[in-house]
């Protein structure tokens, strides 16, 4: 595959936000630890390696082989999962949602740069173990967000009447949906009708594509790793003190101009049972699970979290701290969503002396399949060029290849220049005119504005069957105006080549912060 990178900032995809931090501006250094250099990551080690209880090691490596023990998997995983208990093993870690099918692009990307960030930590700290970590969101209620997929232009949907988090789902009903799918689906027909939950099937089809380069999945709704996590269900639920950390760096990122993702609550817990995941509010006398019946004293309450911690479920502001505190992570891949999220958490992990981990961007990609090449080719642009929106790229390609002056720039020049001499003839006469013939040059401005339009949009129609293919490459590599990675999904490309996720990890350079541009040759 060729391979091209592109500026972030020249994509126009990204917030200020994201870029401010990419590009490490000293307004937003306070918000982190350490930004994600190869060279920093001895010092997060350190710091890790200090911090992190052996006992931690223990529960994490004993459920990580209860959670694998049905599976068949490679030696390197099996060999990663085993070195978690050795004081110089650390992970880096991605996340995502239990999305069918893998969901959109990104998904696999975001694995990838987890595969290649610890190959690189290794060789350049090869005293220590690195292993790629994908966390499994789930627990995650929201089943809207990942009932569907897009695979060759047409969206795919997973129907199910269940409710509560999403791993528990059973996988039952995939059966009508797997004969619906195109071309060769037999590693998800496996994953999805050999496991009971949607989250045995999701760990069964990473290990499938991933288990030769020793990823390890871990599906954080588990007992015993709630156990080590229940001093902060403690202190969140019943002093309602964390909100407070998490809104004193939201106050400071907006006082700086940025738009925040998220916002704490007085307690950051969900209540988890079968078909349930309500969020736990605290009434007058009581707490309650909203949309459910369910009512407990605080002392109910307090027994459960000791008793049976499962039962408590974090939100998006302390599933991060959740992680941090049942892995020996170093540092979290994430999209730039996720990246300045994590941002307004950093006091949060003080507050609990945990290190706060290091915010790795996960790699971005736009993938150009030969038909779309040839078409892009025939149009005379450059791939750059269909990050700009529909129209302006049509204005670009019309202006560049058009036979005729469009532009009236030398006529509205002298039309100024005119209007400045009367202007200064007339307010020599009465001061007063000065204004009147200012107003008539703004107004005759506006109308040679409109006429250079005009010749523009006349020029546009003389070239109607070109701007039509060109209109085919931007629509085939921005599915409905959006980045391809958040739409399509990974099939496109595999199921043509086999060797697409190979090509990737080939391809993507973990620490290079660029957008990859990749076209089959």
């Amino acid at each position: 595959m060729q391979h091209k990178l592109l500026p972030f900032r020249e994509t126009h995809a990204f917030s200020d936000f994201f870029l401010d931090y990419i590009e490490q501006k000293d307004s937003l250094k306070p918000f982190y630890h350490r930004f994600p250099l190869v060279e920093n990551f001895k010092a997060q080690i350190e710091e890790k390696k200090k911090s992190f209880p052996r006992q931690n090691r223990e529960v994490l490596v004993q459920t990580l082989q209860k959670q694998y023990k049905a599976l068949t998997v490679s030696e390197t995983v099996r060999t990663n999962i085993d070195s978690l208990i050795d004081e110089k093993t650390f992970t880096v870690t991605t996340g995502h949602q239990l999305n069918i099918f893998t969901g959109p692009l990104y998904f696999i990307y975001k694995i990838v740069t987890v595969v290649n960030a610890c190959k690189e930590l290794k060789k350049t700290h090869p005293g220590y173990n690195f292993v790629p970590v994908y966390w499994m969101a789930s627990e995650d209620h929201d089943y809207e967000e990942i009932k569907s997929f897009r695979l060759y232009e047409k969206k795919y949907t997973w129907t199910t009447e269940e409710k509560g988090a999403v791993g528990r789902f059973s996988t039952k009903s995939f059966d009508a949906l797997l004969n619906e799918i195109p071309g060769d689906t037999s590693l998800f027909k496996e994953a999805y009708l050999k496991n009971k939950t949607l989250a045995d099937a999701v760990r069964h089809y990473v290990n499938s594509l991933f288990g030769k380069e020793g990823v390890v999945v871990i599906d954080a709704d588990d007992r015993e790793l709630k156990k080590i996590f229940t001093p902060v269900i403690r202190e969140d639920v019943f002093e309602s003190s964390l909100a407070s950390k998490v809104e004193s760096t939201t106050r400071k990122l907006q006082s700086l101009g940025y738009h925040t993702q998220v916002h704490a609550r007085d307690i950051n817990f969900f209540y988890l049972d079968h078909q349930l995941r309500g969020r736990i509010e605290k009434k007058e006398k009581d707490f309650a699970v909203v949309d459910s019946k369910l009512h407990f004293s605080k002392a109910e309450l307090e027994t459960l979290a000791e008793t049976e911690p499962e039962r408590f479920s974090p939100n998006v502001i302390l599933r991060p701290l959740y992680q941090e505190i049942i892995l020996p992570n170093l540092a979290y891949v994430g999209g730039p969503s996720e990246v300045v999220y994590w941002l307004q958490l950093k006091e949060l992990f003080g507050h609990f002396h945990i290190p706060f981990p290091m915010l790795m961007p996960r790699n971005f990609a736009l993938v150009i399949d030969p038909p779309t090449q040839r078409k892009l080719d025939k149009t005379g642009l450059d791939v750059s060029d269909f990050f700009e929106t529909k129209n302006f790229i049509f204005n670009h390609w019309t202006i560049k290849n058009t036979h005729h002056d469009l532009s009236l720039g030398t006529e509205i020049h002298a039309m100024l220049q005119l209007f400045e001499r009367i202007k200064q003839r007339a307010a020599a006469i009465d001061p007063t005119l000065a204004p009147h013939t200012g107003a008539k040059a703004k107004k005759t401005l506006d109308s040679l504005n409109v006429i250079e339009k005009k010749l523009l949009k006349a020029e546009k129609r003389n070239h109607t069957d070109k701007l039509r293919q060109i209109e085919a490459v931007k629509d085939a590599l921005f599915p409905g105006g959006s980045l391809q990675e958040r739409t399509d999904n990974f099939l496109n490309f595999y199921q043509q080549d086999p060797a697409f996720i190979d090509h990737l990890l080939t391809s993507f350079d973990a620490f290079d912060f660029r957008m990859n541009v990749l076209t089959y040759a």
